[in-house]
C-alpha cells in the first residue's frame, strides 16, 4: 500500500525542522515508526508526525518535562523515557520552538545512538576507500533555530 500524501502542515512542519537544523554537519532524515525523523550524528534527535513533534531529551530530566504543558510521554508506561510529544499550542512560539531545538540538539552528543541494520549500500560504501577528510566543527544553531516560519502563531 502506498504511503498517504503529507498534509501541508506536515510538511511546513518538517520544513521547519530541517531550517532549523540546518546548520548541523551530519543530519539525515528518514522515516522512523511512521514519523519523518531527523538524525543528528547518527542519533534520533527530532521527529514530526503529523502536526506534532517527537523530541529526544535527557531521561533524567522526565519527571520535570512530563509535567509541562502541550507535551506527552512517548511511552507512559516508561519504556521510551527521554522521548515527548510536543502539540502545536507547544512550538507556537518562536520560543516555544527555540526551547524543543535547543534542548533536543543539547542532549544530541549525550544520546546513544542505535546500531543500523546494515544494507547493500552500507557495505558498499564500507568497502570504498576513506577519504581521509576530518567532519566540519558544528555551527551554532540559535541563528537557524529562531528564524522566522510559517508555524509560528505569533511571534514573541
Amino acid at each position: 500500500m502506498p504511503a498517504r500524501p503529507l498534509s501541508d502542515e506536515t510538511l511546513h512542519l518538517i520544513d521547519a525542522v530541517r531550517t532549523a537544523l540546518a546548520q548541523c554537519c551530519d543530519v539525515e532524515e528518514r522515516p522512523l515508526f511512521g514519523t519523518h525523523a531527523f538524525f543528528v550524528d547518527g542519533k534520533m534527535c527530532i521527529a514530526v508526525k503529523g502536526e506534532e513533534l517527537l523530541v529526544r531529551l535527557p531521561p533524567e530530566r522526565h519527571g520535570e518535562l512530563q509535567e509541562m504543558q502541550n507535551t506527552r510521554e512517548l511511552s507512559p508506561g516508561g519504556g521510551m523515557k527521554g522521548y515527548f510529544w510536543v502539540e502545536p499550542n507547544g512550538y507556537s512560539t518562536r520560543a516555544q520552538w527555540s526551547f524543543w531545538v535547543e534542548e533536543a540538539l543539547a542532549y544530541n552528543p549525550l544520546a546513544k545512538a542505535s546500531p543500523r541494520k546494515k544494507t547493500a549500500s552500507a557495505a558498499a560504501s564500507k568497502a570504498a576507500p576513506a577519504t581521509g577528510k576530518k567532519p566540519a566543527a558544528k555551527a551554532a544553531t540559535k541563528t537557524a533555530a529562531t528564524k522566522k516560519h510559517s508555524i509560528f502563531e505569533a511571534d514573541d
